[in-house]
């Protein structure tokens, strides 16, 4: 490696990350909205921005509330409320993705914005992506406000808040924020903690400066929480308060839950050691949440120098139902947490005979465990009725939250199954006025049996990828512009051809009407002959001399590599293939190459190169793959190539290739890291849609989380994450610093390792631009064969997306589905480029 890349390796990539440090130290991953708010703000109290409702829900209205004079907490000034539909909900997208522990808190401040006198009580049902969360009841005061907590495990990377119209009073909000937290806390096996008290002991209501509305105590909260937790402040009548002035550092302790060293500085406890203390919550816990069970988190630290010996102290929950010994150190944090109790909530904290010392507690943390007995409707399905809504900016009332469940809030025009979990079945969009083509994600929706897109405005091809779900049948009739071969042929009596179109498949009868009717009939029936073929070569072996009459005995060579060389050939219905063969002196060998071929046995994704068989035969071992017309990306990138990818092209390319990496990390049943991913192995077809090629270093996983430490080299320069360099780890953060890389190549033409100015020299390609793009100078980066010919905001998105995805530590990497979400945002964006003509 030349000392160019490795200071690159050890040093460059830390700059990378210096013009968001200081974002990521003060708010890492934090979601903060201001409901109905007009501008984004920073909180001076807590350091914490606040951004407004655009970009996390479509519907409900902005009000300005009155919150009284002696009020003057920022996120209640405003408000959204939703007068309109049952379920009305926030989507938040945590960089942090799934199955990861988040505390996420919603804010409700009356204020009476409707100028109605609250004579009865008015709620509204808060649900947590498909399940329950909490009855939201109005304050009756016009200086008090309502708080809803949980600690919650999601299981998808997007996370639906939704505010549910139980005619009662019309739903309202006036903030909601979300936390990530660390994952070996809050953990309750059920997914869902509801907060019912945070308690900071010992400490008076008038002691901590922060603004709050009368009656209501100030918490310590964010920065001194690096959580925001809301510790109130409370003192337990006849207990003896405890403080301390002394400095506490707890980075030095074991401090797994980092409770603040404002909260642990006091504490409350009994003055002789022979009295426990005791609390009771039972009747007001059974009174907000009856037969349900409840968890507690005490929080000790000693802030008395003792000259004894050290305070020793045992938690007794529910008579014994729970207990626990403790030990305490000097300015050293300990946490207990209970294991789930119900019909009662007391507990007793004595101190035991040997001590000598009052029982004390610094904090305390009270949650009810809730069920999650819904279960989301398939990931799969969710994905792809969301791209349809956002291709066809289908604005509906219930379109929002989880497609199918509850099934009381199920998507108007849509039925879904009642297994476990639920899928779409049916999809009625008759009428909607959509434009364009038949979006492709409507094949993803694998169970579906009935599609009705009639009377639209659609236009060109008819997907076959429809025609292959099993049990489909599809409505087209009024759709003026579709035909049935792609490209369609141009139209002289355009508003005279009237497309009428009923395919029933597996058993279902065709009704077809005129010569239309014979033409579609006549086009199934080839696809299915071309299919029947296909699968008889799909995968299969073949003999050496199968592969030499393919190739016409190996005479025209089409590419090369480590592995050997690829051959031109065609089988013998005349499909075109590519023919990679082993060779004996391969540096890629022959377990890399075998591994390729089991996995791409069993992946398919239309953005993945499709194996057609395999030879391994004595000596001989080759791979017949789909023929790629175009080649490789690389090659059309580099500056004697004749022909230049227009923005647009590399927009859509960049698209392909991420669809198939979200594939092998997202949709197999387990996680498949690619491990060299370059644009030599992304190939073009004929239509210049990309695939993902060269699966010989890929691994499956055995969770989406799990990584592995190789002690080889595996993959290639320039390409590979410094997490990989330096420890040799790879996981799917791996392939996501990769795409990075090969995002910039398609911005600006140059390889991933470059030659210096001078020539002399090799320098990485973000070692050249990073410096630049800091500069705002974005010009200076792009491809020179663009010639200006793009979308300098659709430029910049991508330029984003590819410095999020190469960021130096692996964990500030998102998942691919979320850079696949903001690439066809950006492709989205390009659509007014003028210079976006396909080649």
């Amino acid at each position: 490696m030349s000392p160019s890349i490795t200071t690159f390796s050890f040093a460059l990539l830390a700059s990378l990350a210096s013009a968001l440090v200081l974002v990521v130290q003060a708010q890492p991953g934090f979601i903060s909205i201001n409901c109905g708010a007009s501008n984004e703000y920073t909180d001076e109290n807590t350091s914490i921005t606040y951004k407004t409702d655009d970009g996390f829900i479509g519907s409900g209205r902005n009000v300005n509330v009155s919150t009284g004079d002696q009020n003057n907490l920022q996120i209640l000034n405003d408000a959204r409320i939703f007068p309109d539909g049952t379920r009305n909900c926030y989507t938040l997208r945590p960089d942090q993705g799934k199955n990861r522990t988040y505390l996420i808190r919603a804010s409700f401040g009356y204020g009476k914005y409707d100028g109605k006198d609250q004579d009865e009580d008015r709620y509204f049902d808060l649900h947590i992506d498909v399940n329950y969360w909490s009855e939201v009841q109005y304050p009756n005061d016009l200086q008090m406000y309502v708080l809803k907590e949980i600690m919650y495990v999601s299981k998808a990377d997007d996370i639906q808040v939704c505010l549910v119209n139980t005619g009662n009073g019309v739903p309202f909000i006036s903030a909601l924020e979300l936390r990530p937290l660390d994952d070996d806390i809050y953990l309750s096996g059920s997914g869902l903690l509801r907060l019912w008290e945070r308690l900071n002991l010992g400490r008076s209501s008038e002691a901590y400066p922060y603004p709050y509305p009368i009656r209501y105590p100030y918490p310590i909260r964010h920065p001194d929480d690096v959580y925001d937790r809301m510790w109130m402040p409370d003192i337990i009548f006849d207990w003896a308060i405890l403080n301390t002035t002394s400095a506490i550092d707890l980075s030095k302790n074991n401090n797994a839950y980092k409770v603040p060293g404002e909260v642990l500085r006091t504490a409350e406890g009994t003055t002789e050691s022979s009295s426990p203390l005791y609390i009771d919550w039972s009747e007001k816990l059974l009174e907000w949440a009856p037969r349900e069970k409840g968890i507690v988190y005490l929080h000790f630290m000693e802030i008395e120098r003792l000259s004894g010996p050290q305070r020793e102290l045992t938690i007794s929950m529910n008579d014994n139902q729970f207990t626990e010994t403790v030990s305490l150190e000097y300015l050293k944090p300990v946490a207990v947490v209970s294991t789930p109790v119900s019909e009662q909530f007391s507990f007793s904290i004595y101190s035991k005979k040997n001590s000598g010392n009052p029982p004390i507690l610094n904090a305390a943390e009270i949650f009810i465990v809730g069920d999650l007995p819904n279960l989301p409707t398939a990931q799969d399905d969710v994905k792809a009725i969301n791209d349809i809504k956002a291709t066809y900016h289908i604005k509906s009332e219930s379109w929002q939250g989880d497609p199918c469940i509850p099934s009381k809030f199920k998507w108007d025009g849509l039925n879904c199954s009642d297994g476990n979990p639920p899928r779409i079945i049916s999809l009625k969009l008759s009428s909607r006025n959509l434009v364009g083509n038949i979006v492709s994600s409507l094949s993803h929706l694998s169970k579906m049996e009935y599609l009705d897109l009639s009377n639209n405005q659609l236009k060109g091809a008819i997907p076959e990828t429809l025609a292959e779900l099993p049990n489909l049948s599809f409505l087209l009739i009024g759709n003026v512009d579709l035909c049935l071969a792609d490209p369609c042929l141009h139209k002289k009596k355009k508003n005279s051809i009237h497309v009428s179109v009923v395919t029933l498949v597996s058993g279902f009868f065709v009704v077809l009407f005129g010569a239309l009717a014979i033409i579609w009939l006549i086009k199934r029936k080839q696809i299915a002959e071309s299919r029947e073929r296909m699968l008889r070569l799909k995968n299969r072996p073949f003999e050496y001399g199968e592969v030499s009459k393919i190739t016409g005995n190996f005479g025209r060579v089409i590419g090369e590599g480590g592995f050997g060389k690829v051959y031109h050939g065609t089988l013998d219905d005349g499909t075109v293939v590519a023919v990679k063969m082993l060779s004996e002196s391969s540096k890629q060998g022959y377990k890399e190459f075998q591994a390729e071929a089991q996995l791409l046995v069993i992946v398919h994704h239309r953005n993945l190169v499709s194996l057609f068989g395999y030879c391994d035969d004595s000596k001989h071992m080759a791979l017949i793959y789909e023929y790629m017309a175009n080649g490789n990306l690389r090659q059309h990138l580099s500056d004697n190539h004749p022909k230049v990818l227009t923005w647009k092209k590399r927009l859509q390319i960049a698209v392909d290739a991420a669809q198939g990496l979200d594939y092998l990390h997202n949709g197999c049943n387990l996680p498949i890291i690619h491990r060299d991913l370059k644009t030599s192995n992304i190939l073009l077809k004929e239509d210049f849609q990309a695939k993902i090629a060269d699966f010989g270093l890929s691994r499956a996983f055995a969770t989406e989380n799990d990584s592995r430490v190789s002690t080889r080299l595996a993959g290639t320069i320039g390409y590979l994450g410094p997490e990989f360099q330096c420890s040799g780890n790879c996981d799917k953060k791996s392939d996501v610093y990769s795409f990075g890389i090969v995002l910039f190549e398609l911005i600006t033409g140059q390889p991933a390792v470059m030659r210096s100015q001078d020539g002399t020299d090799f320098m990485h390609i973000l070692e050249w631009l990073i410096p630049i793009v800091e500069g705002g100078d974005i010009q200076r980066i792009m491809d020179p064969r663009l010639q200006g010919e793009f979308n300098i905001n659709s430029a910049w998105k991508v330029v984003e997306i590819a410095t999020i995805c190469t960021q130096p530590r692996a964990i500030e990497r998102p998942d691919i589905n979320h850079v696949l979400a903001k690439l066809k945002e950006s492709l989205v964006s390009n659509s007014s480029d003028l210079f976006g003509d396909p080649l």
